[in-house]
């Protein structure tokens, strides 16, 4: 039974994320099911599942992956499922594979934001479009509107802002085209203000207006350089409840963590910055390296001495 309630929760959790703070209002129907999810499949589904989060979170990832393959052999439809093994097969760079699983969650479920999300970043590391793959979507899905909206989101929290306004110029005027060109608008104002400073010389009292994500970057880089690491955990926390896929931001707020003397939520932190960790092997050695900080302050040696191997020492 402490199982049934924990994979409740998980499942829960799961449901929650699908949904993502920018998917639209339409999986009702998936939430009222999920008090009786656990009903529907058999105790070898729910044991394999719930092995399978659990090597997940202590990184194992070849096994997490034998696991939730066991799990589609027993209910091949599962799109969470498919959705898992997509993140852990982009997190250990098999592409391929990654793609077939997040087309197959995507296909069972065109309008979930992450599913889409997870895709459009294998296809950014293949250095491919959805152009390519439009022949395995199922038919229609580019036409519909939340998937269009869906797409220019991903775009403009990706800051591919071409892309994102090729889309959103294609959809009728309406309050969300005007709240994202008004978005987009000024995030490239203020990369071209941004670009313009570096060639010329700064005034002392010029302060980038707040809220993007080159302001948090800036503010956070300083922070760090200066050793402020209350102001530091304050900033980097703002940042990712504003952009909560940046792994930058991760790193910082574990460092202020490991620095105030609180290793346990630096590790929580840290080691979910690594789901979104892609080619950036400098920044990934960053956590590694708070990773073994944290672990060796709670004396679990084991742990830290697994993340100092992780550590690439060419870059």
């Amino acid at each position: 039974m402490k199982r049934k309630r924990l994979l409740n929760l998980i499942f829960g959790g799961l449901l929650i994320i699908s949904s993502g703070s920018y998917a639209q209002n339409n999986n009702s129907s998936e939430e009222e099911s999920a008090a009786v999810f656990l009903d529907e499949y058999s105790d070898a589904f729910q044991e394999k599942f719930f092995e399978a989060l659990k090597q997940k979170g202590i990184e194992n990832d070849d096994k997490a992956i034998a696991f939730l393959l066991e799990c589609k052999q027993i209910n091949p439809e599962k799109k969470v499922v498919d959705f898992e093994l997509a993140k852990l097969y982009l997190k250990t760079k098999q592409l391929d594979l990654a793609k077939e699983y997040a087309l197959n969650a995507l296909n069972a479920e065109p309008e979930n934001f992450w599913y889409l999300h997870t895709l459009v970043a294998i296809l950014n590391l293949q250095r491919s479009t959805f152009n390519e793959i439009a022949s395995q979507l199922n038919e229609h899905t580019f036409d519909t509107l939340s998937f269009q909206q869906n797409m220019v989101l991903v775009y403009y929290e990706m800051e591919n802002y071409k892309e994102a306004l090729e889309i959103l110029n294609r959809l009728k005027p309406s309050t969300f085209t005007e709240n994202i060109h008004a978005k987009i608008k000024s995030s490239l104002e203020k990369s071209t203000a941004t670009v313009t400073l570096t060639r010329i010389p700064v005034q002392e009292d010029y302060v980038e207006e707040n809220g993007t994500i080159n302001y948090f970057k800036t503010s956070i880089a300083a922070l760090i350089s200066a050793q402020q690491y209350g102001e530091l955990e304050t900033l980097s926390k703002e940042a990712l409840d504003n952009y909560p896929a940046q792994p930058y931001f991760y790193y910082a707020r574990g460092l202020a963590l490991n620095k105030s003397g609180n290793p346990t939520k630096a590790i929580q932190i840290l080691e979910e910055s690594l789901d979104y960790m892609l080619d950036d092997i400098p920044l990934k050695n960053d956590i590694y390296k708070e990773l073994v900080a944290a672990y060796s302050a709670l004396n679990n040696l084991e742990k830290a001495n697994e993340y100092q191997k992780k550590i690439n020492p060419g870059f």
